[in-house]
């Protein structure tokens, strides 16, 4: 699968079927080396407010991507995991 495969797919999280982001909006870590995606880098804006206070990101392990269909991509995220992250950008 190539990345431009990915883009316009929605992300949604399969433990509370919230929808996370778009792939597009949103930033990939990849391995230079062999070319694997290792994580999902969506931005976090909710809402009006946060557009001027400190914006955030979400971190996607790849690992937690469970399912890549033609419109979505399911992954599995617990909040409680340690690969729920939010790094201030």
């Amino acid at each position: 699968m190539r990345m431009g495969d990915l883009v316009g797919k929605e992300i949604i999280n399969i433990n509370n079927g919230r929808r996370l982001g778009v792939v597009g909006d949103s930033d990939m870590n990849v391995d230079i080396e062999s070319g694997d995606i290792q994580s999902i880098i969506l931005p976090r804006r909710s809402n009006l407010i946060n557009l001027w206070m400190d914006r955030q990101h979400l971190i996607i392990p790849w690992e937690a991507v469970k399912k890549i269909g033609t419109e979505v991509i399911i992954v599995e995220l617990d909040q409680t995991s340690p690969f729920y992250q939010r790094f201030p950008i």
